[in-house]
């Protein structure tokens, strides 16, 4: 389970599964704790997402996972 917080650290999305449906990736939770929903991105949305990154978050990104 993933979970992602507001300014005011609250729980705003928790995501408990991530599956693959055709070309699109597709995200399963729940938002503030108690409405389901069902997400996806398309590979379009993906390559945007990657637009938003420069050099120095595409770096931060590829330690986050090692980070205390």
């Amino acid at each position: 389970m993933m979970k992602i917080y507001g300014q005011d650290n609250t729980e705003v999305l928790r995501i408990s599964s991530l599956e693959r449906r055709g070309r699109e990736l597709v995200f399963k939770g729940k938002v503030f704790g108690t409405m389901p929903i069902t997400a996806k991105i398309t590979p379009q949305e993906g390559r945007n997402a990657l637009k938003l990154m420069d050099l120095k978050l595409v770096a931060f990104l590829l330690t986050f996972l090692f980070r205390k």
